[in-house]
């Protein structure tokens, strides 16, 4: 009965307009989420362990270079520049070996030697599992990264001249891998084994742990410490912005490695931003329109609520039925929006499949849904609450 009192100037258009709103804007901020956390595997599938936002830099080569009239090294002046920019999170040099490099694959009947080189970076820029990627002093074996283009070189170039078979990433990260390391003078040697850690798109370089590479440069190398680096790897906090290619351009330096996943990624991430913050606003103002709604409801049963705070009623059993009123319209929106999310995403994640992307994980929806609609719920308690007291005062 007191149910039927309280509600009986409740207005259905106002709460089917917060139902709409609500939904409205909670499927777009979830749906943006869901699509980003989708999306964004396309890029991290390939290239887990190395950052989207690091920058591999270095001066053009030009023909000045060759005739031996421009260095391509970096001072510790440009090197400052650089980190005084504004888009510039961190930046640290590549250290290349001081020595030779040569490294040989026997597979039984067909065995290869070539030449190699190595550059390292601080791992704070290389996302490995520490037991895979982290060397010790006195190890033998030695985790290594390389370009992924270099296996796609031998699989479809260098394989078919030479008669050797095609290996797949799986079939190459077990093979045994040689390695001999000579100082400049043939005085000092080293041998060891390799072990590929994982390819990259984006490092167009054979990489390894900064660790091993400066124990080593110690070892065999002559004077590597004096060394100016000629590679830059740059953490930035918006690997899209204009103003690094027009910095870039004005000082004759370039990005190497794969830039069209680090521009889509980015890319990815300001639409996200966008719809998100879109959604957010709908979701903000359904919010409002909810709890004016309730504010006009109760406020025209402001006498029958100051009548029942005079007869001895709880506040909370007098805020009940809005509160209730409100519990289930946030509840409906969430459902609603959820249904709507899944069912986009049952629609794209099979294109996006084809582009070689995973399914992230389903339930960012669910856990960030279930934490916006309890925010409205709380926020609409205390309003009520706050209510029905202020009726006592009548």
């Amino acid at each position: 009965m007191l149910t039927k009192i309280l509600r009986k100037n409740t207005s259905p258009a106002r709460i089917a307009g917060f139902l709409l709103s609500n939904f409205i804007g909670m499927a777009i901020v979830l749906g943006a989420l869901q699509f980003y956390s989708d999306a964004g595997t396309i890029w991290e599938s390939d290239d887990s362990f190395i950052s989207s936002d690091l920058l591999v830099v270095n001066h053009r080569v030009t023909s000045a270079n060759t005739l031996g009239e421009k260095n391509s090294s970096f001072t510790q002046e440009e090197i400052a520049e650089i980190a005084a920019q504004p888009w510039v999170r961190s930046v640290d040099p590549f250290t290349a070996n001081d020595f030779r490099v040569n490294a040989s694959v026997n597979t039984g009947r067909h065995g290869m030697t070539t030449a190699m080189f190595f550059e390292s970076i601080p791992d704070k820029y290389v996302d490995v599992p520490a037991g895979q990627w982290a060397w010790e002093p006195g190890s033998n074996e030695v985790p290594i990264i390389i370009p992924r283009d270099y296996l796609s070189l031998y699989n479809f170039g260098f394989a078919g001249s030479a008669g050797l078979p095609q290996m797949s990433e799986g079939i190459i990260g077990a093979v045994p891998l040689t390695l001999q390391l000579q100082s400049e003078d043939g005085s000092r040697s080293l041998t060891l084994y390799g072990r590929i850690a994982g390819f990259s798109n984006k490092l167009n370089t054979i990489l390894v742990p900064e660790a091993f590479m400066h124990e080593a440069n110690s070892m065999l190398g002559t004077d590597y410490a004096a060394k100016q680096p000629s590679r830059l790897a740059i953490d930035t906090n918006s690997p899209g912005d204009t103003a690094i290619r027009e910095y870039l351009d004005q000082h004759d330096l370039e990005i190497s490695g794969d830039k069209t996943a680090t521009s889509a990624a980015f890319l990815l991430r300001l639409v996200t931003g966008i719809v998100l913050a879109v959604g957010g606003i709908i979701t903000l103002l359904s919010i409002g329109i909810l709890m004016l709604s309730v504010s006009l409801i109760m406020e025209r049963s402001r006498g029958k609520i100051h009548n029942l705070l005079m007869l001895g009623y709880p506040v909370w059993r007098i805020g009940k039925p809005y509160f209730l009123l409100t519990l289930w319209s946030s509840v409906g929106a969430l459902a609603l929006a959820l249904t709507a999310v899944f069912g986009l995403r049952a629609w794209y994640l099979e294109p996006l499949r084809g582009l070689g992307a995973g399914s992230g994980s389903a339930w960012i929806s669910v856990c960030v849904g279930a934490g916006l609609t309890i925010i409205v719920i709380c926020a609409n308690y205390l309003a009520i609450r706050n209510r029905v007291r202020g009726a006592f005062r009548t």
